[in-house]
């Protein structure tokens, strides 16, 4: 396969796993927005009007509030000032009128949308106190340092795509506690270090991850092979080393894989033959 069709094997792919983690997160949701017609519960920022809240159960006031003092800490931290758009941040107008945001009934953040959006600086341990946060969106910006371990702490995260950004440091084990977690890119562009934690075996409901175009090292760890509705794992362009494990022959819905350009050795497992969009017959390594 030339370079040119597996960069745009690459982007295809990316662009199914990322529909699809969307659709499913909105699939799976009790927020699910109805027709036209009827009330919805989910409010965005592009909603032309302010919806109704449908409970009449109170809202701690503290929690928007919460939400709010978080947002505004990322708005402070990755010069919100300079971003592409940034209508009604920091205003007192609801945080679903904020560009990017996306609320639930009762005013708590459920969805932040900022990529391609001139984001720079680091991203703030603030963003880990949003606990109703399902889909973080922050690729293709200009951010960098470390990826904060505090992301961990979003228990109902399903997307966390911070793809194409300048991000050093090692990958947080912490994100191995994403329980709900389903796409998790951090490839292309940044520069992280270290092991690949063996903390993202424990993320079973993980669907896509992309890791490539990094500078990990280290072997690939055996847990990924518990990853059992893995689809999508791209860690190709790192510096990895020693033998495939195994256990990746576990994955049975696996349906791309792209480990090349990395030192690795030995052979390549039974259960990795026949994949349909794989790289590993560019590795130069014999079948087990």
């Amino acid at each position: 396969m030339t370079l040119a069709a597996r960069s745009g094997l690459a982007i295809l792919l990316v662009a199914v796993a990322m529909i699809g983690a969307l659709a499913a997160c909105r699939g799976n949701s009790a927020l699910e927005v109805t027709p036209a017609a009827a009330p919805s519960s989910v409010t965005t920022a592009a909603t032309a009007a302010p919806t109704t809240a449908l409970s009449s159960e109170p809202v701690p006031a503290a929690t928007p509030a919460a939400d709010r003092a978080a947002l505004v800490a990322l708005y402070e931290a990755t010069g919100g000032a300079s971003w592409g758009n940034s209508d009604n941040w920091l205003s007192e107008a609801p945080l679903n009128r904020w560009y990017g945001v996306t609320t639930d009934r009762g005013g708590r953040v459920i969805e932040l949308a900022l990529f391609e959006n001139g984001l720079s600086g680091k991203i703030p341990a603030e963003l880990g106190s949003l606990s109703n946060l399902r889909e973080l969106y922050l690729f293709r910006n200009q951010l960098s340092g470390e990826i904060p371990s505090e992301l961990g702490n979003l228990s109902n995260l399903q997307g966390l795509y911070l793809s194409n950004n300048q991000l050093s440091g090692e990958i947080p084990s912490e994100l191995g506690n994403l329980s709900s977690l389903r796409l998790l890119a951090i490839d292309d562009g940044n520069r992280l270090s270290g092991e690949v934690p063996p903390e993202l075996g424990r993320l079973s409901n993980l669907v896509t991850l992309y890791l490539s175009g990094n500078q990990l090292s280290g072997n690939i760890p055996s847990e990924l092979g518990n990853l059992s509705n893995l689809e999508i794992l791209y860690l190709s362009g790192n510096r990895l080393s020693g033998e495939i494990p195994p256990e990746l022959g576990n994955l049975s819905d696996l349906v791309a894989l792209h480990l090349s350009d990395n030192q690795l050795s030995g052979c390549v497992p039974d259960g990795l033959r026949g994949i349909p969009y794989g790289d590993v017959d560019q590795l130069g390594l014999p079948l087990c």
